[in-house]
């Protein structure tokens, strides 16, 4: 065997019911290489690695670290042979400090000394060039503050073999390319890196090789020397995919909310939002792009009553009975008895959008349980949409009733995204709605934001990806600091544009 080898997986299965996730796959990482993982979802890929770091014992198969055969049983097995996974999930104690998460667990000998794991901590940062306040309470972080701090954790364990899980899905451009340099640096520094990701760009970017799996076996390696996005499709999904996103016009745009001088605070009273003032159109699909922690996520929240507005209004017009309402300090459910029917589909999915123990069935009726009469509630409806979003979405379960959690990142999103269309609503508000996603899964998401659009839904999209808000979104409207800096057509504005009012503090005359 190689004495490059890291780690060596040969015959490997694992079902779950009937189906099986992974079909005699084998997988090659050598020692200082970043490997990407490319699939669609329900591939495999998040399954096979979750076999390599301890949460599945695969059912068939052969696992080899540096040329040793080993079992693995638990990540606690895992990290004795030195890998470590840091998940789409960030598994943080939200209360803590990023110091209290990262010593959390780790078995040393006497009392924990957080200023001797301070200073080690400190070493790590300094040799990676992580940028983090190791003091700070991960409630109060931003997304890629979480992510750097469950990156940190791993090596605090003495991970040689690192595992990342769509690492870049809610990250900047700035903030990919920081955490691009510093896997580099960790190549060079011997490690070998392992990143499921569907971004065919960064694949392209950050790997030395790019391994393959269609619908869990795998279909091949791949130098990414020799590779482009093309032929990485291809590879993937099998045959030939059409990478346009259709716009049409918009028809008979009347406003259906708009957003009067609105601000939240936070928990310090630093203001969250500062006067705020856009609408929203029927039949319009509106974009809003910014730097990640700009207000985006407390936006949707304050209109779907999630969040306390400190000023400012929301105002509602219904198009079936013509009434104002006012929005304002009312909750979700306060919301809906007045017949508003506002979808959200959250950033954090299930955290906030679905209950991970629960089946699909069971988290369609988290809507509408309400309505029962009496301690019975009925699922036949509920069941009947789960299968209608199962088979629409092309959504990979064994069942209705297997708990959320237990399905792949991007299928997880699709069953999210499934149960707010069903609610046929007129205002639709989306946070990263394609996060996770594949080629083919996110295209049909934009389908089906186009589709809604089109039936007059007031879209309300957030995402990260520049070159997608600019294909489908009517206006992109950009947010810094919980200001908008401006509005702009998305038929006529460029990436560059919209790059620079990201970094603007002040509103752009006109917007």
């Amino acid at each position: 065997m190689n004495a490059n080898l890291a780690i060596e997986m040969k015959g490997v299965t694992k079902k779950f019911g009937n189906i099986s996730a992974i079909e005699d796959v084998g997988l090659q990482v050598y020692t200082g290489e970043i490997l990407a993982i490319l699939g669609e979802n329900g591939s495999g890929k998040t399954t096979l690695m979750n076999m390599l770091s301890g949460i599945y014992f695969p059912d068939e198969g052969r696992i080899f670290v540096n040329g040793k055969e080993v079992v693995i049983r638990s990540p606690k097995d895992a990290f004795a042979h030195k890998i470590g996974m840091i998940h789409q999930h960030f598994k943080l104690v939200d209360v803590f400090t990023a110091t209290e998460n990262i010593i959390l667990g780790v078995e040393d000998e006497g009392k924990y000394n957080i200023k001797d794991a301070t200073k080690k901590l400190c070493e790590i940062t300094d040799r990676y060039g992580f940028v983090v306040d190791l003091n700070k309470k991960i409630y109060e972080m931003s997304v890629s503050e979480k992510q750097t701090v469950e990156i940190i954790k791993v090596l605090y364990r003495g991970a040689d073999i690192l595992i990342l899980d769509e690492p870049t899905a809610v990250l900047t451009p700035q903030e990919t390319n920081k955490l691009f340099d510093i896997l580099r640096k960790m190549r060079e520094d011997g490690k070998s890196i392992i990143i499921i990701t569907h971004k065919l760009h960064e694949v392209l970017s950050i790997s030395d090789r790019v391994t393959i799996l269609r619908k869990g076996r795998h279909v091949g390696d791949i130098a990414t020397k020799d590779a482009d996005e093309k032929i990485l499709t291809e590879l993937m999904v099998g045959e030939k995919v059409s990478l346009n996103i259709e716009r049409e016009e918009p028809k008979n745009s009347v406003t259906r909310l708009e957003i009067k001088n609105l601000s939240v605070c936070g928990y310090e009273g630093n203001k969250l939002l500062d006067n705020v003032n856009f609408e929203a159109k029927s039949g319009e699909i509106l974009g809003i792009a910014g730097i990640s922690g700009s207000g985006q996520k407390e936006l949707l929240e304050a209109i779907a009553g999630l969040q306390k507005l400190t000023d400012g209004s929301i105002i509602y017009y219904n198009p079936k009975t013509g009434a104002v309402e006012e929005l304002r300090d009312k909750s979700p459910l306060q919301i809906r008895n007045l017949g508003v029917r506002l979808s959200f589909v959250p950033e954090d999915r299930l955290g906030m959008g679905l209950v991970g123990s629960m089946g699909i069935t069971d988290n369609m009726m988290l809507r509408t349980y309400r309505r029962g009469k009496g301690v019975f509630l009925k699922r036949k409806e509920p069941k009947e949409r789960a299968d209608k979003i199962i088979a629409d979405l092309q959504v990979v379960t064994p069942d209705t009733n297997t708990p959320v959690r237990r399905l792949s990142g991007g299928n997880v999103q699709k069953v999210l995204v499934g149960r707010e269309l069903a609610a046929n609503p007129t205002v639709l508000m989306s946070a990263y709605p394609v996060r996770g996603l594949d080629i083919n899964s996110s295209f049909m998401i934009y389908k089906l934001l186009n589709e809604q659009k089109a039936k007059g839904v007031s879209v309300i999209f957030v995402g990260e990806d520049l070159d997608v808000l600019v294909e489908l979104c009517d206006r992109i409207m950009v947010i810094n600091s919980g200001r908008i800096t401006g509005i702009v057509d998305g038929r006529t504005t460029t990436k560059e544009e919209i790059g620079f009012l990201m970094t603007k503090t002040e509103e752009r005359e006109g917007a």
